[in-house]
């Protein structure tokens, strides 16, 4: 009788190895069905970023004296509003905040919105109270820029959201995603008459916000 040689040691070394190597190749494989399915699925559903538009914006105080000072003391309320446009796809909206920004120079300190969840075409509206809270200085050009914009009888506001955004497909879950929202506001100052100098601050009726409008938005 004869008996077959394996190899020994390194035939079974070999074998592992190939054992290993087939493994390997039936993991790879199966990530690149996943990862081509997703995309598949991603690509027929193509979730759009929502929409939001600035619906009001009141501003009860909004007052700079500059040169005497720099401090800007504001208090508004945003009312803004977000719609899921997906038919398939819900958005979860995470850590989001809100505030106003004069020049690219936020003037409120961030207002954070409730965690929530959009649905297939539903829509949030949100009110948030936008504040300075006594910490806000401006830059000395910018409270002088402020100042000449209320005096002249109109000044254009940034209402900006950001946040993190997920998507909802079924039971699968994104990751996190920026939400970055800008919302134009223009205000008249005194029906459009200016302050005549004089900063007042303002009073009721004093700041009027124009026209509802959307706003742009990238995610």
């Amino acid at each position: 009788m004869t008996v077959k040689d394996c190899g020994g040691h390194k035939g079974c070394e070999c074998e592992r190895h190939r054992f290993y190597r087939k493994l390997c190749a039936a993991l790879l494989a199966l990530i690149l069905l996943v990862l081509f399915v997703v995309l598949i699925v991603w690509l027929v559903l193509r979730p759009h970023k929502p929409r939001f538009y600035l619906q009001d914006l009141s501003v009860l105080c909004l007052n700079v004296t500059p040169p005497a000072s720099s401090y800007l003391f504001t208090t508004m309320q945003a009312t803004v509003a977000a719609r899921n446009i997906n038919e398939r796809v819900g958005v979860y909206y995470d850590e989001v905040d809100v505030y106003a920004q004069y020049k690219d120079v936020a003037i409120t300190v961030p207002t954070r919105l409730p965690v929530g969840y959009q649905g297939h075409g539903d829509q949030s509206v949100w009110s948030p109270y936008l504040q300075s809270m006594d910490s806000v200085q401006l830059p000395p050009q910018l409270a002088v820029a402020l100042a000449q914009d209320e005096t002249a009888g109109y000044v254009l506001i940034d209402i900006r959201v950001d946040g993190w955004v997920r998507w909802k497909v079924g039971s699968w879950i994104s990751g996190h995603y920026h939400l970055r929202v800008n919302c134009p506001a223009l205000l008249t100052v005194n029906e459009g008459k200016g302050s005549y100098g004089a900063n007042t601050g303002g009073g009721t009726g004093y700041f009027r916000f124009q026209q509802a409008a959307a706003c742009a938005v990238d995610v």
